[in-house]
């Protein structure tokens, strides 16, 4: 199923994410939505955490990129130097 259908509840008119989904179903559409930002990030392209920021603010309307980066870091989709001062999409 295409992952943009099953996170329209979740998702503006203009696709970005308009609220964080709740843990409810282990968490399923909080990975969703991840899975969909991070395909906001092109492959061997390495992101400073402003720009990774922007990129999140560009997809999300709840003002929360701090929450979103963490989570994209921690369940893996994307990686960072120690001290993120670099990101970039894990392949």
């Amino acid at each position: 199923m295409d992952i943009e259908l099953e996170l329209e509840r979740y998702l503006d008119e203009q696709g970005r994410l308009k609220k964080w989904p709740s843990r409810r179903n282990r968490g399923r559409f909080q990975q969703l939505a991840l899975e969909y930002l991070a395909t906001k990030f092109e492959p061997g392209v390495l992101y400073t955490e402003r720009e990774v920021n922007a990129l999140l603010n560009q997809h999300h309307t709840f003002g929360d990129p701090a929450l979103l980066r963490r989570e994209l870091f921690e369940r893996g989709l994307v990686d960072r130097v120690p001290n993120g001062s670099a990101y970039w999409l894990r392949e």
